[in-house]
């Protein structure tokens, strides 16, 4: 990600967590930068295993609250995945997921299609949707060979 948009998304950051009166921690802004510079949805042992080298001290407890709490906020997404381990993302454009049964590996997709059909009767009788999300399971192409 380029520096100019990862200061954009990082002011946006801060000023959300201001509105919700979370505060600005020097562990949760390291968090939150290296879950920003991630493409590849880590878990929290993941992002925890990259930190601490920056900040020894910093325990996976604080890390999986730290978490917990900016996904609370809609700070961050949870990836649901098939798997016990929670996968996390920045979202900087809404998209979908699809996740190899193999490795794990994540991949984000776009499809317009889905975005911009309309929901099903069933649906909007239901309630109120926030959101929707496509995700796919099957085998990556390095999985495959």
């Amino acid at each position: 990600m380029d520096q100019t948009r990862f200061q954009k998304q990082f002011s946006r950051f801060e000023t959300a967590c201001r509105k919700a009166g979370i505060k600005l921690t020097h562990q949760r802004r390291e968090i939150y930068s290296e879950l920003a510079a991630s493409d590849d949805h880590p878990s929290a042992e993941t992002l925890h295993r990259r930190l601490i080298q920056k900040i020894p001290m910093l325990s996976l407890d604080t890390v999986y609250r730290t978490l917990a709490t900016f996904a609370r906020h809609g700070l961050i997404h949870k990836v649901e995945t098939a798997e016990s381990q929670a996968r996390f993302e920045v979202i900087y454009e809404h998209h979908h997921h699809a996740i190899c049964n193999q490795c794990h590996e994540i991949i984000d997709f776009q499809w317009p299609s889905v975005d911009e059909a309309g929901l099903s009767e069933e649906l909007k009788s239901w309630g109120k949707i926030d959101s929707t999300h496509v995700v796919a399971y099957g085998i990556c192409r390095k999985c495959m060979k």
